[in-house]
């Protein structure tokens, strides 16, 4: 393995999370910075609070995608063989630069999003079944409350839930990563969890409604 080239996977992984979409997005076609308005968070379900669905969905896709990319650099760079330990390890740690670089971008002043989409992003590329029932207790979760930060929760402890008892991996850097995801959401909603309970926390039927 090139050391060379794993450095530079690592950094650009970072780089890829680092895109700030929502920021972006939201000065170059609205002329507004999401994190000025809303819950203050540069994600795509403020993204859709602030300005409606028809921005947040492609904020969303694209956030999406930056996980999923990250993800796969170690892949396509042939950093190592494919289905090896090695492999999935180096994959897992260019996911977690992208989860990294998502919440503290570098061309965004270091305020960037909760890690969310990234995250999906990443459980993508490693393990589609997985975050396809990650994504149905996602679902569950906000037809029962409404709630997107309560379902995001939810679903990040699911993560390693579902990953012990009944998907297992071989690779303990991805057990560990599954602790670290569920853990690090929990602490980028420390201001919803705030609001919840305060009974301030906003539902999604109250999204997509452009402020005036």
């Amino acid at each position: 393995m090139n050391i060379l080239n794993t450095i530079l996977t690592f950094v650009l992984a970072y780089l890829l999370g680092s895109i700030p979409t929502a920021v972006w997005v939201g000065r170059k076609f609205h002329n507004i910075d999401v994190r000025e308005h809303g819950s203050g968070n540069a994600g795509a379900t403020n993204v859709i609070r602030v300005l409606g669905w028809a921005t947040g969905i492609p904020v969303m896709i694209i956030d999406v995608s930056k996980g999923w990319l990250a993800t796969m650099l170690p892949l396509f760079f042939h950093l190592a063989d494919h289905g090896t330990p090695m492999l999935i390890n180096l994959q897992i740690l260019t996911g977690v630069l992208a989860i990294v670089g998502h919440i503290f971008p570098l061309f965004a002043g270091f305020r960037g999003g909760k890690g969310v989409a990234a995250v999906f992003g990443v459980l993508l590329a490693l393990q589609p079944l997985l975050t396809l029932c990650c994504f149905g207790v996602f679902l569950v979760v906000l037809l029962i409350t409404g709630i997107v930060s309560v379902s995001s929760m939810v679903t990040g402890i699911a993560f390693p839930v579902l990953l012990f008892l009944v998907f297992d991996s071989p690779s303990v850097i991805f057990k560990i990563f599954s602790i670290f995801v569920a853990i690090a959401l929990l602490v980028t909603h420390r201001k919803n969890i705030g609001r919840l309970l305060q009974g301030e926390e906003k539902k999604l039927i109250m999204l997509g409604k452009k402020k005036k």
